[in-house]
């Protein structure tokens, strides 16, 4: 199992942590990653680009001019698509871009970018991360503390104050991975996925959220 070095707010070190390997030493599927990254792109698209073909565009309810003898060549309708103002051939309509991967497959994505942060050293674990109001300036400190510019901050817990002091830094990233018990039954939110932790060159994380990844993908 491989170990890490946690840090606190103020980019001290104050012990060592140990890294579950099936979350955070698997084996490293390109394929896959590949496969959850398109996944995710294709979802975020809204799929409502729209243009009229020569059915659906205005005129055209005649021959613009006889078949023969005028010197033109032959036309049947304005509404063709060579016309000004005719149709547009093979044009898109409304459509759903988004298609389903097996869980276990987004699951093993998921371990492959995690094992590759912590093979390249772009794994920062935070003691914990708790801020006392919402000021952009505060967290940027942190971050300054810890010598990252470009990252995805993941935290155990919903915390509104570390996602609203972040939402103005357009270098940055925020995402919680939390599991509670209610009722008995085990309730998984989270919003981090594949193509975050890839897109950023550091991956910030509280002990907190290391612990729940670890319970939820290993």
């Amino acid at each position: 199992m491989a170990n890490v070095t946690v840090y606190n707010m103020e980019g001290k070190e104050v012990g060592t942590m140990e890294l579950n390997d099936a979350v955070f030493g698997a084996k490293v599927n390109e394929h896959l990653v590949h496969m959850a990254v398109v996944q995710y792109l294709a979802n975020k698209r809204q799929g409502t680009q729209k243009a009229k073909t020569r059915s659906e565009v205005s005129g055209g309810g005649r021959k613009p001019w006889r078949q023969k003898g005028t010197g033109h060549a032959r036309q049947g309708s304005t509404r063709s698509p060579q016309w000004t103002g005719g149709g547009m051939v093979f044009a898109p309509v409304p459509r759903d871009y988004s298609f389903k991967i097996n869980k276990k497959e987004k699951r093993a994505a998921m371990r492959s970018v995690l094992t590759d942060k912590v093979q390249n050293n772009k794994l920062i674990v935070l003691e914990d991360l708790k801020l006392d109001a919402i000021k952009t300036k505060d967290f940027v400190k942190v971050l300054d503390n810890l010598k990252v510019g470009k990252a995805l901050v993941v935290t155990g817990a919903q915390d509104m104050n570390v996602i609203l002091s972040a939402r103005n830094l357009p270098l940055v990233e925020t995402s919680y991975v939390t599991v509670e018990e209610t009722e008995g039954k085990r309730e998984i939110k989270s919003n981090i996925n594949v193509y975050d932790v890839m897109r950023y060159d550091t991956l910030v994380a509280t002990k907190s959220a290391i612990a729940n990844i670890e319970e939820v993908y290993a």
